[in-house]
This record gives C-alpha cells, structure tokens and sequence, in this order.
C-alpha cells in the first residue's frame, strides 16, 4: 500500500526483513543427527498449535522438542534439536543495516517478532550491532501474543504510545501485513531490500 504522509514510529519484522531465514537448514541438520531424509522430516514439520504455543511462550524448548521428537518421529536429544533449530539464522541481509540507521535518524525503530526464546539467546546476542538503533524488542514469547493476532499490535501501540494508523509496519508474511492494514497500520509487505528502499526513500523526501 502507499505510505501516509504522518508517521510517528517505524516497526520491523525480523526474520525475513533484517535477518535471512531460511528452514530447509533446519531440516538438515536434523537429518544429519538422525539419518531420517530430509525430504521426509520437511513434509512431517508443521507450524502447528505447539509451534504457536512455543512462539507465545505458553511451552518451553524442551515441551516443544518433545513435540516435535513425536510429530516429526526423530529420536534426538533436546541439544540436537536446539543445534539444529538455531540453524534457521542464517544472518543479516546485506546492506539492511545501513537503511535501519537510516529510518532511525529520521523516526523511532521498534522491533515485532514471531520467536521463542531459544531462537533469542541465539540471535540476540550475534546481532547486537543491528539491533542496537531500535528503542524496543517485541518478542512474541516474552508478550504472549503473535502475529497476526489484533491484539499484538494493539499491544504495541499502546506500549509506544504511537496511534496504530500513525505506525509503519514491515513484514514479509502477507497473513500479517494484511492483519496489520486491517487495524489502520501502514503496513508493507518486504518481499526484498528494495521495498525498504523504495519506502525510505519516500520517508526521507517528505
């Protein structure tokens, strides 16, 4: 959609938009553990209710291992789930850094993502640098809410005190940009580094 001129806080999605994602490492690195095909553990894997749950932080590491030890049918221990499950980071997308600093000169940054805590203890530390010019992490695990739940982002605008149709969102998953648009957000889908070209650029020229 076309960015209003009035913006009063930018918010980020993570995975997807300022870090690479990429699940089929996941998958093998769980199969090297296993011996079990990639291609078979891939079609057994789900984003399932104990996905959800683990991301609400309503389970810990060890219940969603456990779950995924049944529906995947792996027989791994708890430290060869997590090594495998810390693969999906596979860094930062080149040049975003530089666009962050960027909006951060001009607005107020915020992050909004769909994680767990295993998940944080991994990346939060490796990426300090990229996420040091945002004023606050929402994490899904820590907020008990996630995307595209209303309620997530009515959480957040009022944490931040910003109005939700004053907010830019970014976010590759069209599911939340469309949940996003639905409340008044100013929401882009990121489907690479130019749609946060393209955005700031107009941000900037305003």
């Amino acid at each position: 959609m076309s960015v209003e001129p009035h913006i009063d806080a930018v918010v980020f999605d993570l995975g997807g938009v300022l870090l690479e994602i990429n699940f089929g490492s996941v998958f093998e690195a769980w199969s090297a553990s296993s011996g079990v095909p990639v291609a078979a553990i891939q079609q057994r894997f789900r984003f399932d209710a104990a996905y959800e749950r683990h991301e609400r932080g309503e389970i810990d590491a060890p219940q969603y291992f456990a779950a995924l030890r049944q529906s995947l049918r792996l027989d791994l221990s708890d430290a060869e789930f997590r090594r495998g499950w810390n693969q999906c980071v596979r860094g930062e997308i080149p040049g975003v850094a530089e666009l962050v600093a960027q909006f951060g000169a001009r607005l107020p940054l915020y992050v909004f993502s769909n994680t767990n805590a295993a998940h944080y203890t991994d990346w939060g530390p490796r990426y300090q640098d990229l996420l040091r010019p945002f004023r606050r992490l929402f994490l899904s695990y820590e907020m008990g809410l996630r995307k595209p739940e209303a309620h997530a982002f009515e959480r957040i605008g009022s944490e931040i005190g910003v109005r939700l149709p004053n907010i830019l969102f970014f976010d590759d998953t069209p599911e939340n940009v469309r949940a996003a648009s639905a409340l008044g957000m100013q929401a882009v889908q990121v489907r690479s580094i130019e749609d946060l070209q393209s955005v700031l650029a107009r941000v900037v020229s305003r």
